[in-house]
């Protein structure tokens, strides 16, 4: 005997298909949007369903379809706490819900992968976004040699790959342009780690805006690898000893850094130093002075990895893949 919650049945398929007068595979296909069906028949169908509150059984389509509903977000260690992954985060979760998959977070070591491996041993999901992209990634070959699919956030020179990612090469060489037109000849950029594909692209946009406008780059002016307080600390005193005009960071955490290290120095910035970052937030926009960043829909990103990973799935997304942009944000910093 089927329970009833508040006096109001729980429909199945069997019991729509037989009070409709169809089969049930009618029904199920309506429903999922699948298999060819007549047009009214699928209408009446899906206005049925909805009128008497139908929920799909999530766990019995998983058994039938030998499937979990269950997508594994994988986030590196090290970057639990950046802003732009708790933004990505909130729209792969919104776009999942949307389709009834749920996520799975899985917090990874490139070389400490025993956890991951876990998740896809016991088939706890159907696929796996991938939050960050760097090169000869133990991560990466790991989803390869089980055959599980998966999605890249940021760029791969792996053509093989889905990827999908943010035009940082571009929007760091529109920033890079617009400092030089203001007439910094000895701009700095202080970069992550060189082997993090968005640190490449960010690299090769600085590089292009120079080419671009004829001015000869010194190998001094990039300093990589910028981890810590320390690290920034010695980029900082490289950079005013070498008679730095401005300095541009790769992201929100390296410029934070970075002033902080210019505040304890007493450099006064924008008047002895330009400062601008290759990534916004919400610290850029409260630091005194605030800084001049590149506004990303981090949001939509993780959006559009989402659908692409149900995309690759056999899920049917009714929003199409939004163009992914950016907006230089001028602040006081670069005045």
């Amino acid at each position: 005997m089927k329970q009833e919650s508040a006096g109001r049945k729980d429909y199945t398929i069997q019991d729509m298909a037989r009070e409709l007068g169809v089969s049930e595979s009618t029904v199920s296909r309506a429903l999922s949007g699948k298999g060819r069906i007549g047009r009214e028949t699928a209408e009446k169908i899906c206005r049925f369903a909805e009128e008497k509150g139908y929920r799909p059984n999530i766990l019995a389509k998983g058994l039938t379809q030998n499937r979990s509903f269950n997508l594994g977000l994988i986030i590196p260690l090290e970057d639990t706490d950046v802003s732009f992954f708790k933004e990505c985060m909130d729209g792969i979760c919104e776009e999942a819900a949307t389709h009834n998959y749920d996520i799975i977070i899985t917090i990874t070591k490139d070389n400490s992968l025993e956890q991951l491996q876990r998740l896809i041993l016991n088939k706890k999901v159907d696929g796996f976004i991938l939050t960050r992209s760097i090169m000869e990634s133990g991560t990466v070959k790991l989803l390869k040699k089980y055959g599980i699919p998966f999605v890249m956030i940021g760029p791969s020179d792996d053509t093989e790959i889905n990827s999908i990612d943010n035009p940082n090469r571009e929007a760091s060489r529109e920033l890079t342009e617009l400092l030089l037109m203001k007439g910094l000849r000895r701009l700095m950029l202080f970069g992550g780690d060189p082997l993090h594909y968005v640190t490449e692209s960010r690299r090769q946009g600085f590089l292009d805006a120079h080419r671009n406008r004829n001015i000869l780059l010194e190998k001094y002016q990039i300093s990589m690898d910028i981890q810590d307080y320390r690290s920034t600390r010695r980029a900082v005193e490289r950079a005013l000893t070498a008679g730095a005009d401005g300095i541009l960071c790769m992201d929100d955490m390296i410029c934070s850094l970075t002033l902080g290290c210019l505040r304890e120095m007493n450099i006064d910035i924008p008047g002895a130093l330009k400062l601008a970052s290759l990534y916004d937030s919400p610290q850029m926009k409260n630091n005194l002075p605030p800084v001049t960043s590149l506004r990303f829909d981090t949001k939509e990103l993780g959006r559009n990895a989402c659908r692409r990973m149900l995309e690759i799935l056999g899920e049917i997304t009714e929003d199409e893949q939004m163009p992914l942009n950016y907006q230089v944000i001028l602040r006081e910093s670069t005045k």
